[in-house]
Parts: C-alpha cells; structure tokens; sequence
C-alpha cells in the first residue's frame, strides 16, 4: 500500500512541478501547437507549447521506479532497502515509453514542417505495430495469458497467434482512439485519471486475492497504474481549459499504450471496452462519419471526433469537456461494478 502512495504522489510531485519547466523551456524553442483551420474556436491555441507528454512520461516513470526503494521503515528506522521490479509492470513501462516515443517523433515531425501534419500514416503505424511486436513478445515470454478475458480470463483460449493479434490491435487501436480524444483542453488528461484510478483498484484487489485471479505481479502493476495517474493528475493541473501546455500525440500515445498494456497484463481484455467507454465512444464517432459521408455523401455529425459535433453546435468547450469527464467517470464506475460483481458471484468471494 505504501508503495502505491509513494508511486502515485511522486509522480505527481514531479510532474506538477516540472511542467512550468518544460513549459518555459518548449516556448523558448518556439514548439507550439498547430491548429487545423477548419476547427473553430480554438485558433486561440495556436502555439501553445506541446510535447508535454515527455513530462508524463518521465514524472510516471521515475515515481514508479524510486518506489521500488525504501530508505524508511516504520518501526525499523533509516535504512535502504528494494523491492524488486516485477517483468510484466516492467512490460506496461515499456508500452507506456514506447508508444510515448512514437508520438514524440509524430510531434517532432509537427514541428518540423509547421502545421498540422506530422509521420505519414505508414510511419506511424509501423512504429505502433514495431512496439506492439515486441510486447506480444514479452508478454508470452512472462506467461501472460493467452486466454480471452473480461474480468477475468473465460476459459478460450486463443492460442499464440491469435492472441498476439489480439495484442497488435490493443496496443494499437488504444494508442490511436487516446489521440483522437484529444482534441480538447484536459478531456484526455482527466478522463485517463480515472481510468488509471481503476486500474489500480482492480490490480491491488488481484494482488489481494491471488488464488482467485493467478495474476504474477499485480501488485507492482498497481504500483506503475498509480504513477501514471498521479503523472495525469498533475498534468491536468496546467492542461486544463484554458491549457498552458498540450500533451500532443507524445501523451496520448504513451497514454493509450500502458491502458491497453494493463488490460493485458491483469486479464481485463474487454473490460477496457467499458472503463475506456470514452474513448471507444470517440473513435466510433470518426468511423461512422467516415462510413456515412463516404458511402452516401452525408454527414451524421458536424464534426469529428464527436466533441467538435457538440462544439459546433453551441457547448462551451469546457462544458463539453466537463460533461464527457461525467461520462467517462460514469462507465469507470460501472466497469469497477462489473470487476467486483464478478469476484462477488464466483468462488472467491467466499474463500477464506
């Protein structure tokens, strides 16, 4: 428990206090965010400073590791001790990191040819799939489950190759349905606070019931689960409306890669469907509006993503954004329902 407090306030610590740095540092270099002309209403953000995903990224994973390092013990005193760094948590830093890195280099590009246009959508795809790859990899070589699962794994299994598959579309779909969610100040930042709030319920109730659940390492997983929501916590304390700094495709990224690393990691494979309820909504949203104008000439919404149909229509950003933080929290709650619903009504409610 006290190893969760320290990863999550650390991160926090860090990140709410390095931001202003990086804020100074990413203006002094004129790296600022470019905005699409057909958006309307927020020109006023043209060149904010972005990239801000490196602070995320970095506030989580220093939290995360100096955890692991005790120098106080209650009732012992001073004296250094660690614990040690778990393969699959070390497998969720690495999908966090690593797609993190494929939108630096997607912002980079922003950067580079001023305007809105950064890796050519083969690029970023193949970097996707190059991290994807090596954590379907990873994850077979820890013994992660190849099982389908939903609270829990359901007893079909998918085998390697199906299961790896089932891994590239994770980490891949996640990382791309994050990005196209963040489109507004603080949306992405405060919804992902709460997944990652869930995340390290669901992964401490694990480590807390090991013969019912068989997740190796749940614990530490919490651990890297609160970094980073004390890193998206902090974060969302300059991001949010009207932001002082944008997370760009390096936050969003880095972001949807450790939520889909973690549905892995815990067997929560489909209830990431719900606790990212936000997200699936989002990118839905952008597939039927392609589907409808393309294949009948017509629009359903005004524009997507769906929270520029409702920007369009009159909301107030921040109450888009305040009303979509409602519904995020509202499908978190009810997939943490689920989770202990299904704990509730199976053997392990009643184990000793």
């Amino acid at each position: 428990m006290i190893s969760l407090l320290l990863s999550s306030a650390l991160a926090f610590v860090l990140v709410i206090f390095a931001t202003p740095v990086a804020i100074k540092g990413l203006r002094r270099r004129n790296i600022g965010q470019f905005i699409q002309a057909e958006v309307e209403g927020h020109m006023h953000k043209q060149g904010v400073p972005t990239m801000g995903g490196i602070v995320i990224v970095v506030g989580a994973m220093i939290g995360y590791v100096i955890a692991h390092f005790k120098f106080f013990t209650f009732g012992a005193g001073f004296g250094f001790s660690s614990q040690e760094f778990d393969e699959k948590a070390l497998l969720a830093l690495f999908a966090l990191v690593g797609m993190g890195v494929i939108g630096f280099f997607d912002d980079f590009a922003k950067y580079a040819k001023k305007r809105n246009e950064g890796l050519s959508k083969r690029w970023k795809f193949g970097g996707q799939l190059l991290i994807a790859v090596t954590f379907a990899w990873g994850a077979s070589r820890t013994g992660v489950s190849h099982q389908l699962s939903f609270a829990r794994p359901f007893g079909i299994d998918l085998g390697p190759v199906l299961f790896f598959l089932l891994v590239l579309f994770m980490l891949t779909a996640t990382a791309n349905a994050v990005n196209l969610t963040d489109g507004l100040d603080g949306l992405v930042a405060g919804s992902a606070a709460l997944v990652f709030g869930a995340y390290v319920l669901i992964a401490f109730w694990q480590s807390r019931n090991p013969t019912f659940y068989q997740v190796d390492g749940a614990l530490d997983l919490a651990v890297f689960a609160a970094a980073v929501l004390g890193a998206a916590l902090a974060f969302l304390w300059w991001n949010a409306a009207p932001a002082k700094i944008i997370m760009g495709d390096t936050g969003s990224h880095a972001i949807g890669g450790a939520m889909a690393a973690l549905a892995l990691l815990t067997n929560t494979q489909l209830l990431l469907v719900i606790l990212g309820g936000l997200y699936v909504m989002e990118t839905v949203s952008v597939i039927l509006q392609v589907i409808s104008f393309r294949g009948f000439g017509k629009r359903i919404f005004r524009m997507a993503p769906i929270h520029h149909h409702f920007e369009l229509k009159g909301w107030p950003e921040t109450t888009v954004i305040i009303r979509f933080w409602i519904l995020s929290g509202i499908m978190v709650a009810f997939g943490i329902g689920l989770f202990y619903a299904d704990w509730v009504s199976g053997p392990g409610s009643i184990s000793p």
